[in-house]
């Protein structure tokens, strides 16, 4: 292939196809992905929630700590705490300091 003002037509060309095949191979890798989280949704599962869960295990866990922390208090400042996020009664400052 020819040069021209200094780039390599055959080099040019590698960089374009290697390219164009990785976009086929996260295209590809996408499909996947969708089909996975449709069969967890057809099993039952909240895929909105795996979704969340999948974000949450990248993350660094202080940053993942600190973010809950903050929204508890959040939730606790608009009196939202679910069950889910309310102490259990083992964990209360009662609780704890009556098992002493």
């Amino acid at each position: 292939m020819t040069t021209f003002a200094g780039v390599s037509g055959a080099r040019l060309r590698q960089f374009i196809e290697q390219v164009e095949y990785l976009e086929e191979q996260k295209a590809a890798i996408a499909s996947d992905t969708r089909e996975v989280f449709a069969e967890a949704k057809s099993a039952g599962f909240d895929v909105k929630v795996i979704r969340q869960i999948l974000k949450m295990r990248k993350m660094d866990q202080d940053e993942l700590r600190e973010q809950e922390a903050i929204l508890d208090t959040y939730l606790q400042a608009l009196n939202m705490t679910s069950k889910v996020t309310q102490p259990t009664a083992e964990e209360t400052p009662e609780a704890v300091s009556e098992a002493a």
